[in-house]
């Protein structure tokens, strides 16, 4: 089953199955879902608008990272442990959960995260600070962590 909410970074299209969030992406597709959602994906949909509008830090939604690999999986849930408002970086996941050889397969993992926003992999940055590597571009990945430092740090945050 699939959802669709519009946000300033363009619009997202939630899947679920067996009562589990199974992605969220932002794709450009014109479907609207007409009918009553399952309860959890209404949540998912919510807390999105929630992080947008209101600076939510912390999601409740269910989601599965059983569709990776191992390694994956283990980069995916580091990922969940950036902080808010805070970056990191491909080495230092690398580090923590292989060693920094890995950068490259992190990298590669982190471009497969198939939960947009609620694995927050917009939040992993270049070693130099770069902004690198964003599925959905280095401008979309630029005004999410600028959103987020804006609602962390009471700014307004304006788009580019």
């Amino acid at each position: 089953m699939k959802t669709y909410i519009n946000t300033a970074v363009g619009r997202f299209v939630i899947t679920g199955m067996g009562n589990k969030i199974t992605s969220v992406r932002i794709e450009n597709e014109s479907k609207r879902f007409a009918g009553q959602l399952p309860s959890y994906m209404a949540a998912c949909a919510n807390e999105l608008r929630s992080y947008f509008q209101d600076g939510l830090e912390t999601f409740k939604t269910d989601f599965s990272l059983e569709q990776g690999t191992e390694f994956q999986q283990k980069v995916w849930r580091e990922l969940l442990n950036i902080p808010y408002g805070k970056t990191t970086t491909y080495l230092k996941i690398a580090e923590k959960v292989a060693n920094k050889n890995a950068v490259r397969a992190v990298g590669n993992s982190i471009g497969r995260n198939p939960f947009a926003i609620l694995v927050p992999c917009h939040r992993v940055i270049g070693t130099d600070g770069s902004l690198t590597g964003f599925a959905y571009g280095i401008e979309t990945k630029r005004w999410l962590l600028e959103l987020e430092k804006s609602k962390l740090y009471g700014k307004q945050h304006k788009l580019f």
